[in-house]
């Protein structure tokens, strides 16, 4: 059995949160634990994912809220084999580089880096200042994926969810965890060949 640690902080983006738990419930050897912050069920609210809070939780084996500083994933001796911080606020990155530990998101990834386990940040934010770019950095060189959510065209995403599902199979890759969930690249032939088949059927 896998476990793998999921936090959805408050920044915009809560879809890319759902849509990984959605994926990681399909495979049954996964265990996943959430933590799921205030300000990211206040965007829930706002950003009409068609999901109400009730529903997210049940997508997830286990959840802890995010004050519960006597959680079991607050703990380096609970193994989980990866955490996923997505979206990641700002404010939550700079608790993870500066050790803050301010709830339970932040102390769980301090543990995840302590213990030399992999975390997988997301995060949302445009444009980044400094102090952005260089707490990413500094988490980069501790080892820490930084997978922004950037689009690929390539494929020829036709709605929001292939934009989504593409991120989210970046992430999946990151966990080694198998997925079918966007289109890969197969090479410039194919790519050539998807784009003709595209405006034929336009």
């Amino acid at each position: 059995m896998r476990r793998i640690v999921v936090g959805i902080s408050g920044a915009s983006g809560t879809i890319y949160g759902i849509r990984l738990l959605e994926a990681l419930k399909q495979i049954p050897d996964v265990e996943t634990h959430l933590v799921m912050s205030r300000w990211a069920k206040e965007n829930l609210a706002i950003e009409q994912t068609g999901y109400t809070e009730k529903q997210v939780l049940a997508l997830a084996d286990f959840v802890h809220a995010e004050q519960n500083m006597g959680a079991t994933i607050a703990s380096g001796s609970f193994k989980h084999d990866g955490m996923v911080i997505i979206p990641a606020s700002m404010k939550t990155l700079a608790s993870i580089a500066t050790g803050l530990g301010e709830n339970l998101i932040a102390r769980a990834a301090d543990v995840t880096l302590k213990e030399r386990r992999q975390l997988i940040i997301v995060p949302r934010e445009s444009p980044f200042n400094q102090i952005h770019l260089e707490n990413m950095l500094k988490l980069a060189k501790m080892g820490v994926a930084i997978v922004p959510p950037i689009p690929a065209f390539y494929n020829h995403p036709q709605t929001v969810d292939d934009i989504v599902n593409h991120t989210v199979m970046k992430i999946m890759d990151q966990l080694q965890i198998d997925t079918q969930l966007g289109e890969r690249w197969e090479g410039l032939a194919h790519a050539r060949q998807s784009a003709q088949n595209h405006e034929t059927n336009r």
